[in-house]
């Protein structure tokens, strides 16, 4: 009988794992579990953008209430990212899952069954903590679940990001032709709820906390157990080595180590990371959450003209967030990413300077490049490149932080737009925001650090606190 591997710190851990060359089974389940959170985050917000149109009439809603209702979610954000980071932190990976589970529940029922304009606004609060936590924490169990030659996997957070787009879509239009009438958005958006609730049951009942993690606070023996019941990884629990106790001994990472990710070689990762998180939600929901109003442009007048052009659209996005994984592990993240803010950048002149003077066939080509190129480079890589650039023990604040620099973006995104448009119009609009793709190029160039091409964070945190002989966070 082979002898078992001894689990003695982090570093472990992460071999043990890596040396994975698939993941099955058990943890093909949790890992997309995991998924499923994103999928939910997506889903909410879709469920609002479908169903706005009916809403604003049926509630006779102010062009301010509107924008404070699209940008309640991703403010809320700015605020929760960080916090569901500290929360992962401190408190293990999963809790915070489980919560944010609840409170988009509570939001969506509250939302749908609201009376007036402040209950839909609280309902989109709820919905606004939820998404901030889960997105911080789901990003970086992924990472930590994830092998490390499986990296690119993460990036298919995009598909599943559009896969729920559509899907809304698609039920939205199926309440309209059951002729809700006006109440269509009640349906849309409520039924997040159900969606939330299995998910919720599901991560319950087959979850189990990150080894890393476990590893990360000295819990060897539970570290040791959780490899066995994701990945049938038979280990045993050694003597803590040096590295680990180090960070058991370290005070707790909590926000006033914030500044451990703005030092030393942490500073470019959460720059670019940043960088390229702000950028894509920017870009994202000043342009792409608008689609339906892009559809309508092209299309027609008509609410199934614009929902059905919107599905297709987003069709396009779950191709690219698909391509991504590939074009991630083939470029890299980082050249995957400016390889994407260049395509995007050419798609937003190209829609300036030709909106409503081309045959629609050209006007339909152009949000498709836009889509494209977004998806399969900095949409995707927003969010895995900041999960896969620190050590377990500043994973989560690291996606905490720059979840919020991104959810920054996305009320700027879905605040701006609608003001710059009426000022300038639809073309220059776009012609205006394209220098945000153009921004996110240059600090791609300038910026060498990619994850993929690097050895594992983890494993250089713990040989450094070796040869330094003190503790992280001291």
């Amino acid at each position: 009988m082979a002898q078992r591997p001894s689990v003695k710190g982090v570093a472990d851990v992460v071999a043990l794992i890596d040396g994975l060359g698939k993941i099955t089974g058990r943890a093909q389940v949790i890992w997309f579990l995991v998924f499923g959170g994103l999928f939910l985050d997506a889903y909410s917000n879709a469920a609002l953008s479908a169903g706005l149109g009916p809403m604003t009439a049926q509630m006779e809603l102010t062009s301010t209430q509107v924008s404070i209702l699209t940008a309640t979610a991703p403010a809320l954000a700015i605020i929760f990212n960080p916090v569901g980071g500290w929360l992962a932190t401190r408190f293990g990976r999963v809790p915070p899952l489980l919560i944010a589970k609840v409170f988009a529940i509570a939001g969506a029922l509250l939302a749908a069954f609201a009376g007036d304009f402040t209950v839909v606004w609280l309902g989109r609060v709820l919905v606004g903590v939820a998404y901030g936590i889960d997105f911080a924490v789901a990003m970086a169990l992924l990472a930590e679940y994830t092998p490390a030659k499986l990296g690119g996997r993460l990036n298919l957070w995009q598909a599943v990001w559009y896969v729920a787009t559509t899907s809304n879509l698609a039920l939205a239009l199926l309440f309209f032709n059951l002729d809700v009438g006006s109440d269509i958005w009640r349906w849309s958006v409520g039924s997040a709820a159900i969606v939330a609730l299995a998910l919720l049951i599901g991560q319950w009942l087959m979850l189990r906390e990150s080894p890393a993690w476990l590893a990360s606070k000295g819990r060897l023996d539970e570290a040791v157990v959780n490899l066995d019941r994701i990945y049938g990884l038979k280990a045993v629990a050694g003597k803590p080595d040096e590295a680990t106790r180090a960070a058991t001994e370290a005070p707790a990472i909590g926000f006033r180590q914030a500044g451990l990710l703005f030092k030393g070689e942490y500073l470019p990762r959460t720059v670019l990371s940043s960088v390229i998180s702000l950028g894509q939600s920017m870009q994202y929901f000043a342009v792409g959450w608008y689609l339906p109003l892009i559809s309508l442009t092209i299309f027609g007048e008509s609410f199934e003209k614009a929902t059905i052009g919107s599905m297709v659209f987003n069709a396009f996005g779950i191709a690219g967030g698909l391509l991504s994984a590939y074009f991630g592990r083939r470029l890299g993240l980082r050249l995957s990413s400016a390889a994407g803010f260049a395509g995007v950048f050419v798609a937003l002149i190209a829609m300036g300077v030709t909106f409503e003077r081309v045959p629609t066939a050209v006007a339909f080509l152009l949000p498709v490049l836009f889509i494209l190129c977004h998806s399969a480079g900095p949409g995707a890589n927003g969010k895995s490149i900041a999960a896969l650039s620190y050590s377990s023990d500043v994973r989560a604040l690291g996606t905490g932080v720059t979840g919020m620099v991104g959810s920054f973006g996305s009320v700027i995104g879905l605040y701006v737009f609608p003001q710059i448009k009426d000022s300038l119009g639809l073309a220059d609009t776009f012609l205006v925001l394209s220098v945000v793709p153009l921004l996110g190029l240059i600090t791609c160039l300038a910026i060498k650090w990619d994850p993929t091409k690097a050895a594992s964070p983890d494993e250089v945190a713990a040989q450094d606190r070796v040869a330094a002989g003190t503790p992280t966070g001291s």
